[in-house]
């Protein structure tokens, strides 16, 4: 194997399983120019990529109990590291430790859909912080990627953001995007046509919870 088809493995492992071309190619992604150890991994990825929908009383616990642990080092690490499990954990911990100065770097790692599974924390946790940038970033992912129906990202889970940030703003951006949903779908058999905001409530709610301690 060439360094080439090495560095393609690597990137696919990375989540880059789809290289396209968008008119956000030059905003600025926020990047390590450093590994991260296996060390600070195993304790600050591992052990939360997989889980970081869940909603249980057991996993709320778990997010209090390591919660004053996490500072901003640590997130920042995360967001900068080019790995879907990574850069989804880093939302994450920005969101229940409210670090709100994180959402610039968040916003532009959903523009740029570098990485896959991904986009759908970064808009939940756009969502959970529902400031005035938050939801242009999430009307401007939905502008481009709704007229790319070859790319099957997450534009559900952001579609789901705006529908609740609706709710909550008393705003209709949904609307905007909901032709362009519809039409977005039709090559998708089996995706869902509607919007549904009950699961991110749930996950909501958890982020909530752990940020009040």
């Amino acid at each position: 194997m060439d360094e080439k088809e090495l560095a393609a493995v690597k990137l696919h492992i990375a989540g880059a399983t789809v290289r396209h071309n968008s008119p956000f190619g030059e905003l600025q992604s926020f990047k390590n120019d450093f590994e991260l150890s296996q060390d600070f991994i195993n304790k600050w990825v591992v052990p939360f990529y997989m889980n970081i929908n869940d909603v249980s009383d057991e996993w709320t616990n778990k997010l209090v109990s390591v919660k004053g642990e996490i500072s901003t080092h640590i997130i920042q690490n995360n967001l900068g590291d080019f790995n879907w499990r990574t850069r989804q954990t880093g939302a994450f911990f920005s969101a229940i430790t409210n670090q709100v100065q994180f959402i610039d770097i968040i916003g532009t790692h959903l523009l740029k859909s570098e990485v896959c599974y991904a986009g759908s924390v970064y808009s939940k946790v756009l969502a959970y912080f529902n400031s005035e940038k938050c939801v242009e970033y999430l009307n401007l992912y939905l502008d481009y990627y709704l007229l790319k129906p070859d790319l099957w990202f997450d534009q559900t889970a952001v579609m789901e953001a705006i529908l609740y940030l609706d709710k909550i703003n008393s705003t209709n951006y949904f609307e905007r995007h909901s032709d362009n949903w519809l039409k977005f779908i039709k090559n998708k058999p089996y995706w869902n046509k509607e919007i549904s905001t009950v699961n991110l409530e749930e996950q909501l709610k958890v982020i909530e919870r752990v940020s009040q301690f």
